[in-house]
């Protein structure tokens, strides 16, 4: 019975169409378009709609993909516009227009022609975060860097994920197996006289991998080059000690660093009691001591998101969403102008951590702390139904054997008795 209700508690919630990165055929000509440089160590799927999998590819993987977005009238500034239907509908929808595999040679060449074009011959690295689908990185972060008014060439460097808020372990453990390459494309960067300016932004658990491979680099080379200039830090999943020490290793001068700070994501104190209760990088109070002096010595400018409304019920992302956030973000990286928290709006979508025991997946325990979660989050409703089958059919076996009755008296509690 407790299969039953929660399997019955999940699908009654709308859900939208996965598997949407098939070209479509038609375009719409009051759509605009942003072409993307994919770097991944994903392993490459054989459905050629989903392009990526959740699984850890043996070798980087590029590829180029062209997104369209449909216009102002139908679309607000930082949403991502799913389609209801498959196909994608150009002149409602996000749709992919255009995607070609590439090998690392055509990859660099995409990127010399498309850096030779670009106004200022920039660069925008995207990172994303916990718990996202290959096609959940590639629409955020077009609509990243078509409403930023960016003129960088968007490079998205996504990791092996497997979009459930049931494997916070296995997406951690990606980002490790990310980190040199990650450091790889940051050396090419480094080394290419044709960019001139390098800017990162990453969210969530992301931010983890950037720092890492940003302190590799800088201890291998004796520091970091000065066309890497803004990096921007967005609700960071990061332990605050291991960032002093982080920041400590990449030496002077480092980029500037932006971090984006919420002290009601809940999604951050989840992961402050998984980690031994040591705050988050992304939630703390940044006028308390030490953050405030540390942050002054470092120049590192704190943007205070806790004040601003969010959609997410998680309060984890307010920064792509937000209108004036994104536009903040646009000016930082053309301009190098420091940013402040006076204009900051809404918030992103839901990017959920998870507790330990929720990420032990098969577990009851696990599962029944995951519901709420699942609830709202489509990734986590279908690999969470996933493994409800699973358990159900060993709770049955169980049943039999033992001779129980389970009442699920609540989506949270489970009562059993012989």
């Amino acid at each position: 019975m407790l299969a039953s209700a929660l399997a019955a508690l999940l699908w009654g919630c709308a859900s939208r169409p996965t598997n949407v990165l098939l070209p479509v055929a038609e375009t719409s000509p009051s759509a605009s378009k942003v072409e993307m440089l994919v770097a991944t160590t994903r392993s490459r799927s054989s459905n050629p709609a989903e392009m990526f999998t959740g699984e850890r590819g043996l070798a980087p993987s590029f590829a180029e993909i062209t997104v369209s977005i449909p216009p102002a009238s139908v679309r607000k500034v930082g949403e991502v516009a799913w389609p209801k239907k498959l196909p994608s509908n150009p002149a409602t929808d996000f749709a992919v227009v255009q995607t070609d595999d590439l090998t690392v040679q055509t990859a660099k060449g995409w990127l010399h022609a498309s850096v030779r074009k670009s106004r200022d011959h920039s660069v925008l690295v995207f990172i994303h975060g916990f718990n996202n689908r290959f096609e959940d990185s590639v629409y955020r972060f077009a609509q990243i860097a078509h409403d930023t008014g960016t003129d960088s060439v968007p490079i998205l460097v996504t990791w092996p994920s497997r979009g459930s808020a049931l494997a916070y372990g296995y997406d951690r453990e990606s980002t490790n197996y990310t980190r040199d390459g990650l450091e790889l494309l940051f050396q090419f960067l480094a080394r290419d006289p044709d960019i001139k300016e390098v800017s990162i932004l990453a969210h969530s658990m992301g931010n983890w991998l950037a720092l890492e491979a940003l302190r590799q680099m800088a201890i291998r080379n004796g520091g970091l080059p000065a066309k890497f200039k803004n990096v921007m830090l967005a609700a960071p999943d990061v332990d605050v000690d291991v960032f002093r020490t982080q920041i400590a290793d990449m030496g002077k001068p480092h980029p500037q660093f932006t971090l984006f700070v919420s002290q009601d994501d809940r999604a951050l104190a989840i992961s402050k009691r998984v980690w031994g209760d040591i705050p988050r990088l992304g939630s703390i109070n940044p006028e308390q001591s030490p953050y405030k002096e540390e942050f002054a010595k470092n120049n590192v400018v704190v943007i205070d998101l806790t004040k601003v409304k969010s959609g997410d019920k998680l309060n984890h992302g307010k920064f792509a969403e937000s209108p004036q956030t994104v536009q903040l973000i646009g000016a930082r990286i053309a301009g190098g102008q420091n940013l402040t928290d006076s204009r900051v709006g809404l918030g992103d979508t839901i990017i959920q951590a998870t507790t330990g025991a929720a990420a032990a997946a098969g577990s009851a325990a696990g599962l029944v702390i995951a519901a709420p979660v699942a609830v709202i989050d489509q990734n986590t409703r279908e690999n969470y139904g996933r493994q409800v089958n699973a358990l159900a059919g060993s709770q049955n076996s169980q049943k039999a054997k033992a001779g129980k009755n389970c009442v699920v008296s609540s989506p949270t509690i489970q009562d059993c008795r012989k």
